[in-house]
């Protein structure tokens, strides 16, 4: 893994596959960190022909947004995001997606495929749009357009996201427990859970993580975002959507309707699939991102 300085960001990122020509981006979701797009998904698509390209979004993982305005964490977040609004937004979902062009210019990459997961997708769909000379193709998966006449998330789910975690250098037993809680209610009632991959992925991610309560900035960028249906039509790269029946944060009409929006694109609702890659179906979507690009 290296870091690149990238405005005032620290970003922190992985290339797999250098030797391959073709590049591709993955983008990860709200509060999520790189390491959850599966290393042997990240294979799968090297033994295709792609230079994969991972990294933490600002403010997740081994990423740093360089601020002196730290996020109190003996507030509700109700309260926190009432302070920061008044101020003014840390930054907005345009300033993560220029954070990938940005590592893009690094890398010396003209143009690349990009893969956006939840909030990722959204950030790949501004790319599409604003920077069509820069994008071979979309893969969009569990996302939303954040058109507001969409179904809401699932009110138990955003409780559980909203509430203040627990402190894992005091309750590290509260702190796994709630998050496994939570990552087995996302996951759908298609595919097995995976404890043991949910604990691993728990413990790395307290390891790498440099940021705290970074998410609150990021759902805030998220909160900002003004909607507008122009934006879609814009997108002119041959676009995958894939979605799951499951979904309890983003219902499967918000992936339909990213399809419905941009002209010509593919459309995979998944049958049990949940807000969560599941592990069995890597080589399943590794495949369609290559059959859309070849």
């Amino acid at each position: 893994m290296e870091t690149v300085k990238i405005g005032d960001v620290d970003l922190c990122y992985e290339v797999f596959g250098e030797k391959n020509t073709q590049s591709i981006v993955l983008i990860s979701g709200l509060g999520s960190q790189m390491i959850r797009w599966d290393i042997h998904f990240c294979n799968l698509l090297v033994e295709k022909g792609f230079k994969v390209i991972c990294f933490d979004n600002r403010d997740s993982g081994s990423t740093v947004f360089n601020t002196k305005k730290e996020i109190p964490s003996d507030k509700g977040i109700e309260e926190v995001f009432a302070a920061l609004s008044k101020e003014g937004i840390p930054y907005s979902l345009m300033d993560m997606a220029n954070d990938v062009i940005g590592l893009l210019n690094h890398l010396k990459i003209e143009k690349a495929h990009i893969a956006g997961r939840s909030m990722g997708g959204i950030i790949a769909q501004l790319l599409g749009s604003y920077y069509p000379e820069r994008v071979l193709s979309l893969t969009i998966i569990m996302s939303t357009s954040l058109n507001p006449a969409l179904p809401k998330p699932d009110p138990e789910i955003m409780a559980m996201m909203t509430q203040p975690a627990a402190d894992p250098s005091v309750d590290r037993e509260g702190y796994f427990r709630a998050k496994i809680h939570f990552a087995e209610k996302i996951s759908g009632s298609g595919y097995v859970f995976d404890l043991n991959q949910e604990t691993t992925l728990l413990e790395e991610e307290l390891t790498r993580s440099r940021t705290k309560n970074g998410i609150i900035r990021q759902l805030l960028a998220m909160g900002s975002f003004q909607y507008t249906p122009d934006m879609l039509k814009k997108i002119t790269a041959p676009a995958l959507i894939i979605h799951g029946t499951d979904d309890l944060i983003f219902h499967a009409d918000c992936g339909k309707d990213i399809a419905d929006s941009v002209s010509g694109s593919e459309l995979m609702i998944m049958e049990g699939m949940g807000h969560s890659i599941p592990r069995e179906l890597n080589d399943f979507i590794s495949d369609k991102i290559y059959d859309l690009v070849k």
